[in-house]
């Protein structure tokens, strides 16, 4: 069973390092005003709309996504070691807080310890799914845009099916990634998110910028081509240097926009060096080249959503106090790129 725990304005005060003469986000960031999950979930991010949010940020606490596709555990503590970070930074000219709202976590009531099987894990991935597309579906019919961190990026197709049901149109989706998460629909997880998007009708052009040429078998790439999805590599642009970055990201753009589709804005944390998730890259993208990526993408494109998978703060090679602190301060800079792009 999975259910929305809402965070309340109490949880965010427990959570500002106050400081004379500063004022930080949180201290003008938005909670929903009710006390019962999703009870009058619609109106309660309304009422918050009102009163000026404009992204809402929410947390999956789960594990199992990544765990169903044979990863490693972790995923589940990204949201609170990131929103403590970036509730701390300063309200200021560039951002005052009142536009962020922090709708809560999505949470397993039954976590499924190291023990369960394949199976168990792939059901449990199929009905998580479900409370992802009610709760994203309310976030989108209001008209906020959801800043979703944490889990697996098997949270990517309840994103996608929110999404295209709210707009009642498909989705255009680019995601920095290595792996292309394309895999056989053979039950659900981190792996193939966006097959099943796809197959239901709610993916209609897919692109993956830092795709590695060696981290996807010669299956899914078929798989891709014959979807018509396209690809960057990690190596056409970090390593043999045959185009840069910000030719890259231009002619993303303008692919997207040409679709006249919703944009969802993916991306996995294992693409970024080091950066503790399910799955880490020692040879991986620059945290800056990501914040410019999510920043140009958010910017100059019609983006629905920003979506930060993966992230496991234990999984750091320094342990888990090290986890939190670096995945808090990499994600809250993604988080601000995304604003950035999408206030100016």
């Amino acid at each position: 069973m999975t259910m929305l725990i809402p965070f309340h304005i109490n949880d965010l005060k427990a959570i500002v390092n106050y400081r004379q003469g500063e004022t930080k986000l949180a201290q003008h960031m938005q909670c929903l005003s009710f006390e019962s999950g999703e009870k009058n979930l619609e109106a309660a991010l309304l009422n918050a709309k009102q009163h000026g949010a404009k992204f809402a940020l929410l947390g999956i606490q789960e594990d199992i996504g990544p765990r169903a596709n044979l990863g490693r555990a972790g995923a589940n503590q990204a949201f609170s070691a990131s929103l403590r970070q970036f509730a701390n930074l300063q309200s200021n000219r560039y951002l005052q807080g009142q536009e962020c709202l922090v709708v809560g976590q999505i949470t397993l009531e039954n976590q499924l310890d190291e023990q369960a099987d394949l199976e168990t894990l792939r059901r449990a991935t199929a009905e998580l799914d479900h409370h992802v597309i009610t709760i994203c579906q309310a976030i989108f019919k209001v008209g906020l845009e959801p800043i979703v961190i944490g889990g697996g990026h098997n949270n990517a197709y309840g994103l996608l099916t929110a999404a295209k049901q709210a707009f009642n149109s498909p989705l255009a989706a680019v995601n920095l990634d290595p792996h292309s998460d394309f895999r056989p629909r053979e039950g659900r997880h981190s792996g193939n998110g966006f097959s099943y998007a796809a197959a239901n009708g709610a993916l209609s052009y897919y692109h993956i910028l830092g795709l590695h040429e060696l981290k996807n078998s010669e299956a899914t790439l078929e798989q891709l081509s014959l979807f018509g999805a396209s690809w960057h590599s990690f190596q056409q642009i970090w390593v043999r240097r045959e185009i840069t970055l910000d030719e890259a990201i231009s002619q993303i753009c303008q692919n997207l926009n040409h679709t006249n589709l919703p944009v969802g804005l993916e991306l996995d944390v294992d693409a970024i060096t080091k950066m503790p998730s399910s799955a880490s890259s020692f040879a991986g993208v620059p945290l800056l080249d990501a914040c410019h990526y999510v920043y140009q993408l958010a910017k100059q494109c019609d983006c629905a959503y920003l979506h930060l998978a993966e992230a496991a703060p234990q999984c750091h090679e320094a342990g888990i106090d090290a986890g939190y602190r670096d995945v808090g301060q990499g994600i809250s800079e993604l988080i601000y790129s995304y604003i950035q792009g999408r206030l100016n």
